[in-house]
């Protein structure tokens, strides 16, 4: 099964950063925006966990989230992957001060989740709030600029889940959380 590990912010975060993104979204030539519904911070990602494997993930990410405490987080500005003059991906960022207790967070569920058998993919964490994708990559930079005064209301990451995304196919995935963690 396809899993994520993922911290969700709370609707009136979510509801700050879709009011900017809504102006955006009237752009002739723009991106494939991401709906709301969908916006998560992946911890860790992992493309394919075997059942039998599932329970003792769901075990080893409680005993992260036993050891884990709350941190405040902000949502700011933009940033494209894998650069700006060949986007694929816009995303949001996450405020400076929010990196190392989220890259912490994350180390600790790439590291659970890997000692329960399941292949974390990509090697380095990257914090982000995938917005939207274009079909073909694009030179980006203005769009770089128009999230650049992008500043989020802060909240405290209370929680992490863990979620199973099935792919639809012509749609969007269907994301079902699996278990819930409070830090």
């Amino acid at each position: 099964m396809r899993l994520f590990v993922s911290v969700v912010p709370p609707e009136e975060v979510l509801a700050h950063l879709d009011e900017f993104v809504e102006p955006r979204r009237l752009v002739d030539d723009g991106p494939r925006w991401i709906s709301k519904r969908y916006w998560h911070l992946t911890l860790a990602f992992m493309a394919e966990v075997a059942e039998r494997d599932l329970i003792e993930v769901e075990e080893r990410l409680g005993e992260v989230a036993q050891r884990s405490r709350p941190f405040d987080l902000a949502l700011t500005a933009a940033g494209v992957f894998p650069n700006p003059m060949a986007a694929k991906v816009l995303w949001a960022g996450v405020a400076e001060d929010g990196h190392e207790p989220l890259g912490r967070l994350a180390a600790r569920c790439r590291t659970a989740v890997g000692r329960a058998g399941a292949k974390v993919d990509g090697a380095t964490f990257r914090p982000h709030l995938t917005l939207a994708r274009w079909r073909v990559p694009v030179e980006a930079t203005r769009w770089i600029k128009a999230f650049s005064a992008y500043e989020g209301p802060a909240w405290t990451v209370d929680r992490f889940e863990l979620v199973h995304s099935q792919l639809g196919h012509a749609g969007p995935p269907h994301y079902d959380t699996v278990a819930e963690y409070l830090l």
